[in-house]
């Protein structure tokens, strides 16, 4: 018997929620339940979090979380709960399998059955955003390799035990060389341990048009967290619809499964919505916490019901489809099908041994760090590179001298274009001239320094070397 928390959520939360327990625990699930309030009722009370913490004690000590959608209010500085879900507990992996229904579900690829691995921690979700200018906000993305080899053997071992032939790397690797060159890198490191699964890298904007026409060329994919949002929702919608995918978020002590789709509160109260969503990432929590056979059971009664065309309104179609019927109406559907099989789609047999062998992350040694220039970031409202260059060419040292800036990443002085539009966020690079590296103390005086000159600088960024190789952008023409 397993303890699992439970969350009935917003809008259409409570219905699918209801439906998706009765079907598991008609079908034998062994779980025990603790139910916590989250969402728009804790937020509206004010807890800007969605949360009371008792209720995290709970999530904490059953590590299993079986989450309904919930509905964040507008504005308030309400945080995402499902962003800090993940970051708190250590989520790291999101995991959604979209896989065709064809020909009872219309879609345009019957032969889709991909699953999106996606790093769930990092990238821009780490949300750390400033404004610095008059004219201009950063976001930063972090990427870091602890989170890269956690996430890239996860889809490895996923694919081990699952029985998938290929693993794909999507990353924008030729433009961010340093961020997602890290990850395209770490991948390329992993993938030579598992010689038995293909493995392929594909520029992302090429790779989600190929998965948009092509999709049945992709087995496990895997990548970073914005990419994987925006995938993971393509890729649900082209096989047939959002409402039909789950989704699970695993981390090295806890785990939360839910349905990809919103509250709906629009059709909440109505017994109109489809549970499968959320039936998919309870079948996903069954296979995790080892119970195989009744997630197999569960998942070909589900087939077996959709291949009926016993259908919500959602997915519905004249032709296709053979009766319309209620939230409610479907879960009794799926019980009455427990223990059977499709018999066009594809059954599913789940291995009995679906734990993934993931170990824990182990630090490589320091490699040689070499402060070898910096990058000083100015607020200036000019609009001549030329006449910023000679104002901060006044912070020049005898061995330390500026030697670019950069404006949006491209160069504007020296040899800019005229033609290049600039904003008031300016990037000032300065290197050493006589020697390889620089003091820290050398940055310190060039603040001071800009400080009495009335240089408004808002951030510098120490360019380092690791074991000799230049570890910063260059700029465009550098």
């Amino acid at each position: 018997m397993t303890r699992i928390t439970v969350a009935k959520g917003d809008g259409i939360g409570p219905e699918i929620m209801d439906a998706t327990l009765d079907i598991i625990k008609a079908a034998g699930a062994q779980i025990e339940i603790d139910e916590i309030e989250v969402g728009e009722k804790v937020y509206l009370s004010g807890n800007t979090s969605g949360i009371a913490n008792q209720s995290w004690d709970i999530i904490r000590k059953n590590k299993i979380f079986l989450k309904a959608p919930i509905t964040t209010p507008q504005g308030g500085g309400y945080k995402s709960l499902n962003v800090t879900t993940r970051k708190f507990l250590g989520l790291y992996s999101n995991v959604r399998p979209c896989m065709s229904l064809h020909p009872f579900v219309e879609t345009k690829h019957p032969n889709m059955d991909i699953v999106i691995v996606r790093e769930n921690e990092e990238d821009l979700y780490a949300g750390i955003e400033h404004q610095q200018t008059d004219e201009v906000v950063q976001c930063l993305k972090i990427i870091s390799r602890p989170g890269c080899e956690k996430i890239v053997r996860y889809a490895f071992e996923y694919a081990k035990v699952y029985g998938r032939k290929k693993v794909t790397c999507f990353t924008k690797d030729n433009i961010m060389k340093q961020s997602d060159g890290l990850f395209h890198q770490v991948f390329d490191e992993i993938a030579a341990e598992y010689p038995e699964i293909e493995n392929e890298h594909w520029i992302i904007d090429i790779g989600a048009a190929k998965m948009s026409d092509t999709p049945e060329v992709f087995d496990v994919i895997v990548t970073l967290n914005l990419y994987g949002d925006v995938l993971s929702d393509i890729a649900a919608q082209i096989a047939g619809s959002v409402g039909l995918a789950g989704s699970a978020n695993i981390g090295e002590e806890c785990a939360m499964f839910e349905a990809i789709h919103g509250s709906a509160p629009r059709r909440a109260g109505q017994n109109l919505a489809n549970p499968s969503g959320l039936l998919q990432g309870a079948i996903m929590m069954l296979n995790h916490i080892g119970q195989t056979d009744v997630a197999e059971k569960v998942q070909n009664a589900w087939l077996k019901t959709i291949e009926e065309g016993i259908h919500t309104y959602d997915i519905f179609k004249e032709g296709i489809s053979k009766q319309k019927i209620g939230t409610q109406e479907f879960a009794k559907a799926v019980i009455a099908n427990l223990g059977q099989q499709p018999n066009l789609l594809k059954a599913v047999s789940y291995a009995k041994e679906t734990a993934l062998h993931l170990p824990k992350y182990v630090k490589k040694p320091a490699a040689k760090k070499e402060l070898v220039g910096v990058d000083i970031f100015v607020h200036w409202n000019g609009t001549d590179p030329n006449e910023l260059a000679e104002k901060v060419q006044q912070l020049n040292r005898e061995n330390i001298k500026l030697s670019m800036i950069t404006n949006r990443g491209i160069k504007v002085w020296p040899d800019g274009f005229s033609e290049t539009f600039c904003t008031d966020h300016w990037r000032c690079r300065f290197k050493p001239v006589s020697t390889h590296t620089i003091p820290k103390e050398a940055i310190i005086g060039l603040l001071t320094d800009a400080h009495q000159r009335n240089i408004d600088t808002i951030k510098t960024e120490n360019l380092y070397e690791f074991d000799g190789k230049p570890s910063f952008s260059l700029g465009q023409g550098q």
